[in-house]
């Protein structure tokens, strides 16, 4: 019985990190509907498993679950956006902050290394791996940073944070200007400066949720014509 439910809850796992990935890459779009039995031919489970990653995704506020609509990708507004990111950025650059003031040699070269690898894939155009890369340093900052109530809230958050982000570098000047701000952390990381470190990630992400919010704003104005 143990097996059969860690079995379960591995796949529903694998479901929902499918869909996640598709939500936050814009794949499906907010009312998009997800439908059980689609899924589960799709991606070749049973249902239980598709419910139980749709829940998650609702526990992440990713998607909505109403009696007569079924479940639906939420819609993300620019009010929303602007609120999340004052949230976000306030923890991530504690986040860094902390992990600047104690980075071992091991921790900065692994950063380096990803660091190196993001700016290969902005040369090359590559967006979404562009993208994948700067989650993976974006929750390296949060982990190593030993604070667990900051990497507990940050968890809960962290899924439409990561679908904001997204939207945001669709933006050509904001991907440029994000690619610069990274750069300036590592420097911060390198010169292991605390403050320098807290200040530039604190203003990476807000300005990651102005332009979130500009581009919300734009896509509700087109949809009011």
């Amino acid at each position: 019985m143990q097996n059969l439910s860690e079995t379960s809850k591995a796949a529903a796992e694998r479901v929902a990190s499918i869909l996640r990935d598709r939500i936050v890459k814009g794949e499906l779009a907010p009312l998009d509907r997800l439908v059980e039995r689609r899924l589960s031919a799709e991606l070749d489970v049973s249902r239980t498993p598709v419910r139980e990653a749709l829940k998650l995704l609702e526990a992440d506020g990713l998607i909505e679950i109403t009696l007569h609509r079924g479940a639906l990708v939420s819609v993300f507004g620019p009010d929303e956006a602007v609120h999340l990111f004052d949230v976000i950025s306030s923890l991530e650059s504690l986040a860094a902050e902390r992990l600047a003031e104690n980075i071992a040699p091991d921790s900065l070269q692994e950063l380096e290394d990803l660091h190196g690898t993001m700016l290969e894939q902005f040369r090359g155009d590559r967006i979404s791996d562009y993208f994948d890369t700067n989650t993976i340093i974006h929750d390296f900052i949060v982990t190593g940073c030993g604070n667990p109530i900051v990497i507990e809230t940050h968890r809960r958050l962290i899924a439409r944070a990561r679908r904001g982000r997204f939207m945001a570098i669709m933006n050509r000047e904001r991907l440029e200007q994000a690619v610069g701000e990274h750069e300036t952390l590592m420097q911060a990381f390198r010169s292991r400066d605390p403050l320098a470190a807290a200040e530039i990630w604190k203003t990476h992400l807000l300005h990651t949720g102005e332009t979130l919010a500009e581009v919300l704003g734009r896509q509700g104005d087109q949809n009011a014509r």
